[in-house]
């Protein structure tokens, strides 16, 4: 076996393992592999647990690599797909139960959700700003759930949160956003609260280029891994109050300056 195929191998089994321990709510002592070193790797390994997942991508969550290691992974953000099952709807901000790995790292985060117009071209690559923010046929508010079998999957870097589905195993999808096309960021602005205490406050504002470059990098990045956008897709542009560890049985809370919230309880994952 040459050694394009032993790497293979190696990815493969990664991606097997991850979904395992997903699937069986079990959670992993370390990393199941050689840990990837480069997003390129890692995006490789998230394919690979795509393909063995048994539910179809509705989704995408966006995250921020820190301005310190974006040279190093020649990136300013990174991806991992929604799953369909894991994607939950919110109309009037009652609280939703959403699973959470127990063992594993399990966090909540305050996120602007962009809604996808209309399917993207399959052949288009590069896309500006301003093509970008036409595709987003809404913006919604929204709460990420972040959570691994892996505990240390932060810690370990972006190539890592890459491998395991971006540290992604859910997402609620709450009101639209009235105007927001019209409104500076800094009007869209948001509170965490786990358990009743304030944990973290930012907002749009928070995102560099705001939630349109998010949704410019989703559309380059999924037609490039053959994969292009789709009418209805979910977008969730990334944390804006910051990354908040949760366990189960807690109760989470997202308000949002003028514009609703959003709660849920975490619950833990069962096989």
């Amino acid at each position: 076996m040459d050694r394009d195929s032993l790497q293979a191998a190696g990815l493969q089994d990664i991606a097997s393992k991850f979904v395992s321990a997903r699937l069986a709510a079990k959670p992993l002592k370390a990393y199941p592999g050689v840990v990837p070193r480069d997003l390129k790797t890692g995006y490789i390994c998230q394919d690979y647990a795509i393909d063995l997942w048994p539910d179809e991508i509705r989704g995408w969550k966006v995250g921020r690599i820190p301005p310190v290691l974006e040279g190093v992974y020649h990136s300013d953000r990174l991806a991992g797909p929604i799953f369909e099952k894991s994607i939950r709807y919110s109309s009037n901000g009652e609280a939703l139960e959403m699973r959470v790995f127990a063992g594993g790292f399990a966090a909540v985060e305050a996120e602007y959700v962009a809604v996808i117009g209309s399917d993207a071209p399959s052949g288009k690559i590069h896309w500006s700003l301003e093509e970008a923010a036409a595709m987003i046929r809404d913006l919604r508010l929204g709460l990420e759930i972040a959570s691994s079998p892996l505990r240390t999957i932060n810690q370990l870097g972006p190539a890592v949160i890459v491998s395991d589905f971006g540290n992604n195993a859910g997402l609620i999808v709450g009101k639209s956003i009235r105007n927001w096309r019209q409104r500076d960021l800094e009007s869209m602005s948001c509170e965490a609260y786990i358990e009743g205490s304030s944990v973290g406050t930012g907002g749009a504002f928070r995102l560099s280029g705001g939630p349109v470059r998010s949704v410019q990098f989703m559309l380059q990045l999924a037609a490039d891994r053959g994969r292009p956008l789709h009418a209805g897709d979910v977008i969730a542009t990334g944390q804006t109050t910051g990354i908040h560890e949760i366990a189960p049985g807690e109760l989470a809370r997202i308000v949002f300056d003028g514009d609703g919230e959003v709660r849920c309880k975490a619950v833990a994952a069962t096989a």
